[in-house]
This record gives C-alpha cells, sequence and structure tokens, in this order.
C-alpha cells in the first residue's frame, strides 16, 4: 500500500512539471518546488531502488527535465536544481550497488531494468541542443578567474563534468542497437553531439590550465570513457581513404561471413532430405570391444575411426559451477564511423601536444598524495596505455609523453599489480574486478617496454642513450626483472582472462628481447642481487646527546657576508674552470629522490666548508638533472639569483651535526659489551655480472 502511494506521489510530481507542445516546453508555477521534491524523495530510496526505478519508468529525463534544461537556461536556480536531479538519476548502476553484480533473481531483476533506464537516458542525450547548453554555461564559469567564483559555481562545474562522466560511462547493448563497424551507435552519437558543442575545446583547456587542477582527474576519467571502445593503433592511422589493411580486413569478414552462411544453408538441406537416420541401414558388430552387457558391442551407423567410439556419447554433459567457469572478457573494441575517428583523432593529437605531460603529472601527485578517490588509479594505467601506443603509432615523438617515462612509474605500476593479486586472493568477491585491474597494468606495463624499443630504433643519439640508462635501471632492480615470471606461474584461468594472458606472454616476449638487446651491446651488465640473511641485533645506548649546537642565524649571515663576494666571482666564471660533479648515479640502488636529498645536503656542506667551486658546479648539474619544481633553481637564472638560490641552501640547517669523538668510543664499547639477542632476518643486496643464460 505504501509502495502504491508513493508512486502514485511520483506520478503526480512528474505531471506537475510542465507540457510540452511539441516545439517548445512549459513549465509549471510550482516546478523549482516538485523538483525539489523529486530530490527529497530519491534521498529517501531504499536498497530496492523503488523510486529510482519507478522515475526511469515515467521517463521524467527524457520528457521534462531536459527540456526545462534546454528552454529555461536562463533561470540559474532552476538550472542548478534540475542539474542536480539529472546527475542523480544517471549515476552509474553499478556504484548503487557498491560495485557488486547481484545475485538473487529478484535484486538482479531490479539491477538490469536500472540499466535499460540508463541506456534509454543516453539516447536522450545524443542531442547537440541539450549539450551547448551545458557547454556554455560550463565556458562562462570557467571565463571567470578561480578566485572570483562562488561555491555554487564550483559546483555546478562539477556536476556538468560528472553528468559527462555517467552518460559516457553507460554500457551499451549491441543486442538492442544492432551497429556494425562503421555505423553510428548511440555512443557515437552523443561523442557527436559534443563535438558539436565544442566540449572537447573545454577538456583541452581544463586539462592544461594549471587554475584548474582540482579537475584532472575528472577531465582524465571523460576522456577515458570517450575512447572506451577505440583501438589506439586503429584510430592513430584513421584517414580519410580507407587503408590497404582496412580493406583486406574487411574482404576477409566479408568472405567468412559468406562461407558460414554457404555452410548452414548446406546442412539445412541435408536435414530436409536425411531427417531421420534408418536404423534398418545396417549394424555393426566391433570386435574386442565389449558393451555394458559383456557382449560385443553394436554399432548402428558406418564407424570410421574406431577412436571415437565412446560409451559417453549419449550422456548429459557436466555442468560446470559457476565458480569454477572462465573469467569472460568484457572489453569491447569497435571501429566507429570515419567522422568520429577523425574527431577523436584531431583530439588525442592535441592533447598530446599541449596537455598529457602536465595532466599525467598532476594526477600522479594527486594520487600519491591521495588526493583521489579509491581506485583511480586505474585511469592513470589507462591513459599510459593508450597514449603511448598512440603516439607510436602517430609519428612517435618521445617528448611528448616524457612524463610517464622514467623508473618511478615502473615502480608504480609493479607495485598496485602486486597490491591487486593479494587483494583478489582475499576479497574474493570482488575477484572480476581486480582482475582487470591487473589487466590494464599488464598493458600499461608493455605499453611502456614497447616505447623503449622504439626510442631505441630512433635517428636520435640522446633518444637511444635515454632508453639504454632507463632499460639499465629497470632490468637492475630484481623485482622489476622478475616480475613477468611471477605473472606467469600465478596465471589462473578461473580468475584471469584469455586476453590477459595474451597480453602477459606479449609483455614478456618484449621485455626478453629488451633484455637480449642489452646483454648484447653490454657484455658487462651489473645488476642487483637480493640475499635474506639472519642477524642478531645488538643492543644499542639509546640515550645519545649531539655535543655539537647548530650555528646561529646571526652566524650564517656573517659567514655568508665574508664569502658572498667570491661566490659571485665563482658564478661569473671570473674565478676558473668549474670542476666536473656526478650528483646522480643511475646504477645505485640508493632511490633518485634519496640521491637529490643527498645532493642538496652537499651542496650546503661544500657552501659551509668554503668549496665554492664544486658548490656551483653541483648546483648547476643537479639542475639539469632534476629540473622539475625548480628545486635547485630555474633554468633560465641569472648571476644574482643564481647567489640568491645558494645564500638559501646555505642558510639551511639540513645538515645534523656530528658527534664528538667520546661519544663514538662510548656506543663502540657498549656495542663490543652488549649481549646477542633472537636471530631476525634481514635482506641484503649485492651486486654481480648477469648472466642471460642463467636467467632463461
Amino acid at each position: 500500500m505504501a509502495d502504491s502511494l508513493i508512486q502514485a506521489e511520483l506520478l503526480a510530481a512528474c505531471s506537475g512539471l510542465g507540457y510540452s507542445d511539441g516545439s517548445r516546453y512549459y513549465k509549471e508555477a510550482d516546478c523549482l518546488e516538485t523538483i525539489k521534491d523529486l530530490i527529497r524523495y530519491l534521498k529517501r530510496d531504499d536498497d530496492s531502488h523503488h523510486i529510482r526505478r519507478a522515475l526511469g519508468e515515467t521517463k521524467v529525463l527524457q520528457t521534462d527535465l531536459i527540456p526545462i534544461l534546454k528552454f529555461y537556461a536562463e533561470d540559474k536556480e532552476l538550472f542548478d536544481v534540475t542539474l542536480r536531479l539529472v546527475v542523480n538519476l544517471t549515476n552509474p548502476v553499478l556504484l548503487l550497488f557498491k560495485e557488486e553484480l547481484p545475485e538473487e533473481k529478484i535484486t538482479r531483476q531490479q539491477y538490469l531494468q536500472m540499466i535499460g533506464h540508463q541506456q534509454s537516458f543516453k539516447a536522450a542525450f545524443a542531442d547537440e541542443a541539450v549539450w551547448s547548453i551545458l557547454v556554455g554555461r560550463l565556458g562562462e564559469i570557467l571565463n571567470k578567474d578561480w578566485d572570483e567564483r562562488e561555491e555554487e559555481e564550483r559546483l555546478v562545474v562539477e556536476r556538468i563534468l560528472i553528468l559527462v562522466r555517467n552518460i559516457l560511462a553507460v554500457a551499451a547493448s549491441p543486442d538492442e542497437e544492432k551497429r556494425t563497424d562503421d555505423d553510428a551507435s548511440i555512443h557515437d552519437q552523443v561523442l557527436w553531439a559534443l563535438h558539436l558543442a565544442r566540449f572537447e575545446d573545454l577538456l583541452l583547456y581544463i586539462s592544461s590550465s594549471n587554475n584548474e587542477q582540482e579537475l584532472c582527474l575528472h577531465i582524465i576519467e571523460i576522456i577515458s570513457k570517450m575512447l572506451k571502445e577505440q583501438d589506439a593503433s586503429q584510430l592513430a592511422s584513421a584517414g580519410i581513404q580507407r587503408s590497404h589493411s582496412e580493406k583486406e580486413k574487411d574482404e576477409k569478414e566479408l568472405m567468412e561471413i559468406r562461407r558460414r552462411e554457404a555452410l548452414a544453408k548446406q546442412q539445412k538441406i541435408k536435414k530436409h532430405y536425411s531427417a531421420r537416420h534408418s536404423r534398418f541401414g545396417g549394424t555393426y558388430y566391433i570386435m574386442n570391444m565389449k558393451s555394458i552387457s559383456d557382449r560385443d558391442m553394436i554399432a548402428h551407423k558406418h564407424v570410421t575411426d574406431i577412436e571415437s567410439l565412446s560409451f559417453d556419447q549419449s550422456k548429459r554433459t557436466k555442468k560446470t559451477p559457476k565458480n569454477r567457469m572462465p573469467l569472460k572478457d568484457c572489453d569491447v573494441t569497435r571501429r566507429s564511423t570515419l567522422a568520429i575517428r577523425l574527431f577523436l583523432q584531431e583530439f588525442c593529437i592535441e592533447f598530446l601536444n599541449g596537455a598529457f605531460n602536465s595532466l599525467m603529472y598532476i594526477v600522479k601527485d594527486n594520487l600519491n598524495r591521495a588526493r583521489a578517490q579509491e581506485h583511480d588509479e586505474i585511469y592513470y594505467l589507462w591513459a599510459i596505455e593508450f597514449f603511448l601506443k598512440f603516439n607510436r603509432s602517430h609519428n612517435f615523438k618521445i617528448e611528448l609523453t616524457t612524463e610517464v617515462l622514467n623508473i618511478q612509474t615502473f615502480h608504480y605500476i609493479q607495485t598496485l599489480m602486486e597490491n591487486y593479486y593479494e587483494t583478489m586472493t582475499t576479497d574474493k568477491k570482488k575477484i572480476p574486478l581486480w582482475s582487470r585491474r591487473m589487466h590494464k597494468g599488464i598493458k600499461a606495463y608493455q605499453e611502456l617496454l614497447m616505447t623503449l624499443s622504439f626510442m631505441d630504433k630512433s635517428d636520435i643519439e640522446s633518444v637511444r642513450e635515454s632508453s639504454r640508462i632507463l632499460k639499465n635501471k629497470v632490468f637492475y632492480v630484481v623485482e622489476y626483472r622478475e616480475l613477468a615470471l611471477i605473472l606467469l606461474q600465478n596465471f589462473d584461468e578461473l580468475k584471469m582472462t584469455m586476453n590477459y594472458l595474451r597480453d602477459l606472454v606479449e609483455t614478456t616476449h618484449v621485455f626478453l628481447k629488451l633484455l637480449e638487446g642489452i646483454c648484447g651491446k653490454q657484455r658487462h651488465l651489473v645488476v642487483q642481487k637480493k640475499k635474506i640473511r639472519k642477524t642478531k641485533p645488538k643492543k644499542k645506548n639509546v640515550n645519545q646527546t649531539d655535543s655539537l649546537d647548530l650555528p646561529t642565524e646571526e652566524e650564517l649571515v656573517i659567514q655568508w657576508d665574508e664569502k658572498s663576494d667570491t661566490l659571485l666571482s665563482v658564478i661569473k666564471g671570473d674565478m676558473g674552470d668549474l670542476p666536473t660533479t656526478f650528483p646522480f648515479d643511475p646504477v645505485s640502488n640508493v632511490p633518485e629522490e634519496e640521491q637529490k636529498e643527498i645532493s642538496m645536503k652537499k651542496i650546503n656542506l661544500l657552501l659551509r666548508r668554503g668549496v665554492l667551486h664544486e658548490a656551483v658546479s653541483l648546483l648547476r648539474t643537479s639542475r639539469e638533472i632534476w629540473p622539475e619544481g625548480d628545486i635547485f633553481g630555474a633554468q633560465t637564472m641569472d648571476p644574482l639569483e643564481e647567489s640568491l638560490c645558494l645564500r638559501s641552501i646555505f642558510m639551511a640547517n639540513i645538515n645534523p651535526p656530528e658527534p664528538t669523538k667520546h661519544i663514538a668510543e662510548e656506543e663502540e664499547e657498549m656495542e663490543e659489551d652488549s649481549d646477542e639477542e633472537e636471530e631476525r632476518q634481514e635482506v641484503q643486496f649485492s651486486e654481480q655480472e648477469f648472466n642471460l643464460n642463467r636467467f632463461y
């Protein structure tokens, strides 16, 4: 009874929003309050989502909410409230079910019903007019300076981006759409409507703007949804005329379809003329093969292969349990119409040229600082895989993707995949979800290796040298070398798809090719070896005090005034040539961030000891190696600015004072007299020459 009353109230509320005469929509006087009532209804929705399903059945979004956005955009309050309701109605269904597919029959029917509503919502948004209104409102707010925007305007920007994400994320229904390749699906129609509204221009602006960094995760998610059905290599090779390979592929597909059709027709004719096998055509005794009655087995058909005979022919096959069935791959890749591919290709080229490096830096920073939502790193992995592949297939330019071509990216992906595999063994209800995430990591790792392979073939010496240095770092660490081997050993067809296995094998093949190549060019490849040793820790004296006090600021100012004139002459080059310094060791097992910190401390120590030539040389070399963030100063700084940079390093107390001699002697005596405690395992690293044959 209560459900029927709520249903009646919802129908009355939807009817009270307004009406359309076919060309224009007219809202009622209390339209704003009615929309607020609908939002309150959704807040009181239960786990069965009956209010959301009822609103989907009434098609209120198609008949009322979208027309209100189109015809009453100048009413800011009504527009904002309607946008809130539209975003709420288009939320991904899987998120409403906590990322778990329902297993019960009734709940699964509700889930499928809501999926159908979402697909009808997506079809309704294949309209240029509504996107022009939304993009115009978004552009109007973005034209304002960040500090001049009100809080409501910032929420509107975020809601519009979330709405775009929600609409593009709706999965297609191939059985209902019945679209083939080179045909415009509903997803393509929505993309074309966004293109006509010039939405991609705002995407590129937000991606490259320093003032819109808080929106970067929304942007990379929207881009991933835009390109989710595209193959990067096909998109990169799209042209006005079809390529020769595309023509051959289409001809092969057509011939295969004709062959299957002829075979089906032939089988149908045979079935018509021989609908029933005659048991009187002849029977045969099979010698030396007993039936269940211990007599010679009787065959009623002509026997062509004695090994094909089996007692199991008429038995019903055993059904495989649901939890033992192989995992199916859900990725859908199709070829869109030529206009869609050309527009997406142009967007990808502009994104690579102007925004990829900056956006990936911001996204990675947000992920490291835990400012992103849970599992947003999937879009980061997807962007690495897609755009590295696109760059390889379209006028390969290494400078467009330098942000992700470093050892930190390899370490990040390797850590993620280890975490995904460990979580897969504990969170068994979401095994398909974690398996898909592992597959994303494998594809990103594969594209990094493929890019290194392409860099080896470059005509530019610096590019080949960068590839060699990066490969040395990757092959040096034990975990990076053994990653592919461990993943192959842990493959489980019940938890991972065949496409995952194919990509893993291809990744292993590329990795081994790179390893063979570098071992052929470098006869001596030094790598890291890990060894676990049992040790017995000794007691240490915890009552330690520093006998040296840190210098005061006044003392440092006096010391700087004594050295500043000489230092300025060294910077200008009046005091002779600078010595050669090497602040970074690529084969060291010390992390790069720690080497950067060591370099800064060494500059501080050299300045205080008066070794000015070496301090200036070390600063300039460090600036060339680590230009990001201007930690060691800007590249274009003049001598005076460089002197101020050195002064800031000199004034910082970043080197702790050393303990005095008598304290060190007391510590040694305490360690010699201390008793040995329980054993503990300690991981030790050593270096050795790599043996490729032993690795195989």
